[in-house]
């Protein structure tokens, strides 16, 4: 069948939740939007058998990495075969309605300046409930940023698109001539904040990122690693000093070591002694250590 719509490649990480990928490829196959591949990257999966997903959905490209490769990596496996003009990267633990594609694929063709965009994410639990309306700046001191809309009801107020400060690794649209000239992302993070470093370096290129109500997901959030995991506390308390290394001004860099020093690191310390949570603990502390030990990877 003809059609005018650009190719939307939409490349999706599956690890250990078969059942939830078949969820999410369900929803897909309501799209209205007629022109689009859908790649699968399982990444070594060690508790699942992803050959389930090639069997109930035979249109699937589905590619097995032999590593975990972390959520860039992932990724990066499925651009390296993606065909299509716009790269749609989305998590596996989302449903998305049927017509979840146009308005991402209009913003980016409306304005060349647009470098990515992702849609109104809301809560599967809730739909009610918002997750995702844009982004904060990334606070110089902390290292975090905050959801714009969080957890607020979806009554219209977040219902104009604008540019924000960055994008939401769990539904966000690339256009391939921006992909092509800022690169893919880095898989120094594995994972957690590497959605915003990419976003940063398309920034730095003199892209706009954008946040379109237009379109939305349901997220279930976190299945893959757990709301509340040492794997998560390692990976986020790593890659928060990560992101500031790599990111920061060299006076916003040392303003965001001296408060992680002072205030952050004995803050967190002692709270999972009080909590007696020793496996946070040790994570926290690994994490810490990973970013003295390590200097040039930070900057590959």
């Amino acid at each position: 069948m003809k059609t005018n719509n650009p190719l939307v490649s939409i490349i999706t990480i599956n690890y250990n939740e078969s059942s939830v990928t078949l969820d999410m490829l369900d929803s897909l196959r309501n799209l209205s939007y007629d022109n689009i591949e859908i790649i699968v990257v399982d990444n070594a999966s060690p508790n699942d058998n992803p050959d389930i997903i090639k069997e109930q959905y035979p249109e699937v490209n589905l590619i097995k990495s032999e590593e975990n490769l972390g959520f860039a990596g992932g990724n990066n496996l499925g651009v390296k075969v993606a065909q299509g003009e716009y790269l749609l990267f989305i998590n596996n633990d989302t449903i998305v309605p049927e017509n979840f594609i146009q308005p991402l694929v209009q913003t980016l063709a409306s304005d060349a300046t647009i470098g990515m965009v992702s849609p109104k994410i809301k809560f599967h639990w809730d739909p009610s409930l918002i997750q995702y309306a844009g982004y904060t700046p990334m606070n110089h001191w902390t290292i975090r940023n905050n959801s714009i809309g969080y957890h607020q009801k979806d009554n219209g107020d977040y219902d104009e698109p604008t540019e924000t400060e960055s994008i939401h690794g769990a539904a966000m649209m690339v256009p391939r001539h921006v992909l092509e000239k800022v690169g893919m992302m880095t898989e120094v993070y594995f994972l957690y904040y590497e959605e915003h470093d990419w976003a940063q370096a398309i920034k730095r290129k003199g892209y706009k990122v954008y946040y379109q109500p237009k379109s939305y997901i349901l997220h279930k959030e976190s299945l893959s690693t757990g709301k509340s995991s040492p794997l998560k506390t390692y990976y986020i308390a790593r890659n928060r000093i990560v992101y500031a290394r790599r990111n920061f001004q060299p006076a916003h860099l040392f303003v965001s070591l001296l408060f992680q020093t002072i205030i952050s690191i004995p803050k967190n310390t002692i709270t999972f002694i009080v909590k007696r949570q020793f496996k946070h603990l040790k994570a926290f502390w690994r994490a810490i250590l990973w970013n003295i030990t390590h200097h040039k990877i930070v900057h590959s």
